[in-house]
């Protein structure tokens, strides 16, 4: 749970997110479900993980669970 509060603070906010396996994100939360974090990636295609409905052509919308998370930094 606290991984999701964490992310709820962050909402709308430009981040830099770290998981478990090493790898970091960069880019602005979008939304937060109980299991998983919208990241919005800009600049990266219209590549999505999921629809992505609503958030523009251009940008990469990326979900990620949350206990994956490690860390949650705002850039």
């Amino acid at each position: 749970m606290e991984a999701y509060y964490g992310c709820v603070r962050c909402m709308n906010r430009r981040v830099r997110l770290y998981t478990s396996d090493g790898r970091s994100h960069e880019g602005t939360i979008v939304k937060v479900d109980r299991n998983n974090v919208y990241l919005k990636q800009e600049g990266k295609g219209a590549r999505t993980s999921g629809f992505g409905f609503g958030f523009g052509f251009n940008d990469d919308i990326l979900t990620l669970s949350l206990f994956t998370l490690l860390a949650i930094a705002l850039i």
